[in-house]
């Protein structure tokens, strides 16, 4: 483990809310979130009740993902989540008003239907890690107790993408296609109108997804009250 990653599972254990406390891992396609979510829930795990959900569990029903066009990058950013279900499932009744009970999921989207799940209940000091494309636009951001960012360049999750998604889409020629039309577009598109980078409380920077560099960090390490 990192010294950086070792830095923020302690700013976590340290940061004191009176509800779970709604962490966001945000970042581009094949930055590195699930796998920095993953190292975090490993660290904290022994010490605290750790919740894990990805946005890849609240889609929208195909037919609603690409009503604009199987490679719409407009379409991936407006129309691929369910963010009232993120809100109203998830971050609402985890939050200061909430009951603490929560749906893990709603939607299986390589089935294409619904998750019938049942609620579960978070304890008094667990820590939700959500990661997700696009966690910091408007209709969530305030729903974040601490919002962690990942940045990698457009070229570099190109190339992860394919060593990571070519049996998913077929061919290296679709996964080039499929980023260079529809994700990185897309998120360029997150960066001009929600500026994620600036408005998260840790900006990391995965050049090395094994050691992971601070660009932005406006926690207080210390004290648990994060700026």
């Amino acid at each position: 483990m990192t010294a950086t990653l070792t830095r923020l599972a302690d700013a976590l254990r340290q940061r004191s809310v009176p509800h779970t406390l709604r962490v966001a891992i945000d970042g581009p396609d094949a930055a590195g979130k699930t796998t920095l979510a993953d190292d975090l829930a490993s660290m904290l795990g022994p010490d605290r009740e750790v919740i894990r959900i990805s946005a890849d569990d609240f889609h929208l029903p195909e037919a609603a993902r690409t009503r604009r066009g199987a490679l719409s990058a407009e379409g991936y950013y407006l129309d691929a989540f369910d963010h009232d279900a993120i809100v109203g499932s998830v971050l609402r009744p985890l939050g200061p008003d909430g009951d603490g009970r929560y749906l893990p999921a709603c939607y299986d989207r390589a089935a294409d239907q619904p998750v019938v799940a049942e609620p579960r209940q978070a304890g008094a000091r667990a820590i939700l890690l959500f990661d997700g494309v696009f966690l910091l636009r408007p209709e969530l951001r305030d729903h974040w107790d601490l919002r962690v960012y990942l940045h990698a360049e457009p070229e570099e999750t190109l190339r992860r993408a394919l060593d990571r998604d070519v049996d998913r889409f077929g061919s290296p020629e679709a996964v080039r296609r499929r980023y260079r039309v529809r994700y990185l577009p897309a998120q360029a598109m997150y960066r001009m109108v929600a500026s994620p980078a600036t408005r998260a409380d840790i900006v990391l920077s995965l050049a090395d997804p094994a050691a992971p560099e601070i660009r932005r960090w406006s926690v207080d390490d210390s004290s648990g009250d994060g700026a």
